[in-house]
Parts: structure tokens; sequence; C-alpha cells
């Protein structure tokens, strides 16, 4: 046998350093991170903004994210358990909710920073890049940050970029990865079309018309959108009237009956709650007096 050295010996473990906790779970990718939010030393602490799109099983999370020193901020947030205030009450971890949460998120961080900027309102899936105007503040700028997801060719995450797009913010990309984009050496074929049926959810409605004839399959797989009164039909113009819904008041408030993540209360909130005898305001010695008189008064009413 010939002469094996020994690398983790005692010398090893002593030098051996911990990988940071995100790093051990999973969670963050630290060589992207690093280059995502690292900045010239001559841009005065000016920093990058992240465009955050992360994915769950029942939800969607767009957020514009600056990185500090010991933490980060996060400028605006959009979340696909909202979409129910706009009209999507279904399917909101789909291709064309993703589009919906990034152009609510583009269009509240328009709203809160006074930028006139409108974005693309006839959508038709093809690229699109805000322009600056000359005479006013220019489109906020951010990079997209897709963390651990894979950027494959149609992923969902596109479509929260193009939605953050059309809804006026400045993301650096192309359309190579768009859905129904064919690569043939080195050049990109995109399919305006097919993104644009995406977008209004036109897969889905495929897919519906596909398995209708299988009552038992579809009641399984819809059952949810028969309860609401949704066919294959509505869901192109139920997304128009989401995309319309956003543009017109970003900032809806929570219903009554609304709880956040999807969540609904029995009952409708109450306005006003009576005050705790340990929140209530001081009583002066005649506003006591007072009510020891109409007590007695009413009392003595009562044996009358």
């Amino acid at each position: 046998m010939g002469f094996v050295k020994v690398v983790k010996n005692k010398a090893y473990f002593k030098r051996f350093q911990v990988k940071f906790k995100r790093r051990r779970e999973c969670k963050t990718d630290y060589y992207a991170r690093k280059r995502l939010i690292v900045q010239d030393k001559n841009k005065y602490k000016t920093p990058k903004y992240r465009f955050v799109v992360r994915f769950s099983n029942k939800d969607i999370t767009c957020q514009i994210i600056a990185a500090d020193l010991d933490h980060d901020v996060t400028l605006a947030a959009a979340y696909s358990h909202e979409l129910p205030r706009y009209g999507v009450k279904l399917g909101l971890t789909n291709y064309a909710a993703a589009y919906c949460t990034g152009l609510l998120l583009a269009r509240r961080v328009n709203a809160k920073f006074k930028l006139d900027y409108e974005g693309n309102t006839e959508v038709k899936g093809e690229e699109y890049h805000v322009e600056a105007n000359p005479d006013g503040a220019a489109p906020f700028s951010a990079v997209l940050d897709v963390g651990l997801a894979r950027t494959t060719t149609g992923a969902r995450l596109w479509g929260a970029l193009k939605g953050a797009t059309d809804g006026g913010l400045d993301v650096p990309h192309n359309d190579r990865r768009f859905p129904g984009s064919k690569k043939d050496g080195k050049e990109v074929t995109p399919n305006p079309e097919l993104h644009a049926k995406y977008i209004f959810g036109g897969h889905i409605a495929d897919y519906m018309r596909s398995i209708a004839d299988d009552k038992e399959a579809y009641d399984r797989q819809f059952k949810r959108y028969q309860d609401g009164g949704v066919s294959a039909d509505d869901l192109e113009g139920l997304y128009k009237a989401c995309h319309a819904s956003i543009r017109k008041d970003p900032v809806a408030k929570r219903g009554a009956k609304e709880l956040g993540n999807g969540r609904v209360r029995a009952h409708a909130k109450k306005s006003e709650y009576p005050k705790k005898l340990w929140n209530r305001s001081k009583v002066s010695v005649q506003q006591r007096k007072a009510r020891i008189r109409q007590k007695m008064g009413a009392r003595a009413s009562k044996k009358a």
C-alpha cells in the first residue's frame, strides 16, 4: 500500500472556519450576493437596489431591497396574497399571478417616490425598457435578484420581471428566457405571442379545456375555480381587469374581513373597542358625585 497523506488532521481542524449560517441552510448564495450589493467607494454610500423575487408553495414575494452595513432595508414589497383585493382570488402562484405581483410592486414604488412613469400599458409580450424623461426624474433602477432559483426558459420569475418593467421600473434584462424563446446556436428567437398568452393565463385556460372531458380530473384540479364561477373563457378578462385595478390604486387597503396572507376572518373587525379599566381617562370629584346622583335617581325611579 502506497503512502496516503492525511489531509484532515489536527492542524486542519484547528484552522477550520464554519460557513455562514444561511450558507449552511442553503438559503443565500454569498458569491452572487457580494456582486449584487458591493458598490464603489466613490459612489458615497449610494446603494445598489435589488428587485428580489421569491416563490413559496402558496405565495409570491416581490421586494425592492437595499443593503446596509449590518442589515437589508426593504423599501417596498408586494405579495400575491394581496391579489384578491384586485379581483384575482385563485391561482396565486402561477405565471400570470407573478406578472400581477411584479406590476403591483412597480406601481407602488412609483407612487412612493412620486415618479411619473406609466410603463407599458399595451401588453403584447414584447421586450420593453422604460425610457428616462430628460426633463424630470430618472426611473427607479434595480437589478434582478433571483436567489437560488433556476433561471430556466419560461420560469415564473420572468413573469414578475416582466410585470415590474411594464409597471415602470428600470430592470436590465433581455428576452432570451421569456416563455416561447427558442435557441438555435447562439441566436435566440423570442415568441411575444406565446409570452402574452402566459401573462393572461392562456396556458391555464388551454389545460382546463384539455381535461374538461375527464370530470373527475377536472373537479380535482379546478374545483375552486368551479365554486368561484371562473371558467377557461373568463381568465383573460379577469387578469386584464386586475392589471387595470392595480394601476388605478396600487395601495388598496385591506378589507374588513381580511387577515393577510390569504386568510379571512369570520366576522368584520370592529372599528371601536371599549376602553379597558387601566386605559380610561381620570374622573374628577364632581364627575364622580354626579354619577352617584344619577345612579341614586335611577334606583328611586325603579322603586316608584
